[in-house]
């Protein structure tokens, strides 16, 4: 699979209350200096750097005015070699997805729409510090199908304080109703210095784990039935639709982070950026060691359901897996986490929801 570029939007008409990601608004003098250094970063791509998927990310992308919104498209035209370019996604909040930029999107080629509905009841909505309804989220995939979009991803929440199975499973129904060719699941997290985490300090919610792997297990099953498979932990894809960017992540692949926050994995080396407006930088910079890189890509592809190949793995990275991790392999797979086939690994079905501690003992 071939590298990937990756565009960060940091803007957004109000940070939601889970959210951790670097964002602010989108205020004109901010948008141009961003426009500036996007631009800067897009010049000094690598001569050689021609990537097979892009992936505008966010942040809102959707909240750029449409003026803004092209001169990104079109400095990504100007300055990027897009002739390998199979995928090409943006994500898209509701009710900041009109049919003028819609219509850009598609225009410049733009294929894959992902967009952030979270959930389809208006409370719920509120409680996460959403500004859309599930009105404009039907709304939204309206338009993309208009547009001319014929792949649509839409995002959903699971695990929210308050909010039980039945409510969520009306959730899946909504999200299915729209007919995506995507969904992405993701249980909610209470990250470290957003409204969420103060309220979860002082009382105010608490995570009932139990609950949350219901809904997990009740999203599997019912997305399963409907034609889209389980492909990672979090993402179901009817086939043939499954994210390509993402998979490059999850492979150990090359990919190029443009913007504040980005992160990047290029012939060997890693860097990120720092969250910062407007003359972010590399935070940092490192190669791993073969062996430890080998690990973390390890780690990265079991969250795809199919797990490695002993021979997709040694392709990857050059090691056999039992080489670098065998015994914890063996004991994980005595303990039910793991299936470990003569030529396979991946996690078992019941460790999905807790693969974050199977990964910290092979990592």
């Amino acid at each position: 699979m071939g590298p990937g570029l990756y565009l960060h939007v940091p803007f957004c008409l109000r940070k939601c209350a889970y959210c951790a990601f670097f964002s602010r608004p989108a205020e004109p003098a901010a948008v141009q200096s961003w426009q500036a250094g996007i631009e800067r970063e897009l010049k000094a791509l690598p001569a050689e750097f021609a990537p097979e998927t892009i992936f505008i990310g966010g942040g809102t992308p959707t909240a750029l005015e449409p003026d803004d919104l092209g001169r990104l498209l079109d400095g990504i035209h100007n300055h990027t070699d897009i002739r390998n370019v199979v995928e090409w996604t943006c994500e898209a909040n509701p009710g900041t997805l009109t049919p003028e930029k819609a219509v850009l999107l598609r225009a410049a080629g733009v294929n894959r729409l992902s967009i952030g509905a979270q959930s389809f009841d208006d409370a719920t909505l509120r409680r996460l510090g959403r500004m859309h309804s599930a009105a404009e989220t039907s709304a939204s995939a309206a338009l993309a199908r208009e547009a001319g979009f014929e792949h649509l991803g839409l995002d959903l929440i699971y695990g929210i304080p308050g909010v039980r199975g039945d409510s969520f499973e009306a959730d899946v129904e909504a999200a299915l109703a729209l007919a995506p060719e995507h969904v992405s699941c993701y249980c909610l997290e209470i990250e470290d210095g957003t409204p969420l985490a103060r309220a979860a300090a002082a009382g105010d919610l608490a995570i009932d784990e139990a609950e949350q792997r219901r809904q997990f297990e009740q999203a599997r099953r019912r997305l399963g039935e409907a034609g889209l498979a389980a492909y990672e932990i979090s993402n179901f894809a009817r086939p043939g639709c499954e994210c390509r960017h993402n998979q490059l992540y999850w492979s150990g692949g090359d990919y190029i982070g443009i913007g504040p926050a980005a992160h990047s994995h290029w012939n060997g080396v890693r860097w990120g950026h720092t969250a910062e407006l407007a003359g972010w930088k590399r935070a940092f910079e490192e190669k791993l060691e073969p062996a430890a890189k080998a690990r973390e890509t390890l780690v990265m592809g079991l969250r795809r359901t199919a797990g490695w190949g002993r021979e997709e793995f040694r392709k990857a990275t050059g090691f056999d897996y039992d080489v670098l991790r065998g015994p914890e392999i063996a004991r994980l797979a005595a303990e039910g986490r793991l299936v470990a086939e003569p030529d396979r690994i991946r996690l078992a079905d019941e460790a999905l929801f807790v693969s974050d501690g199977v990964f910290a003992e092979l990592v």
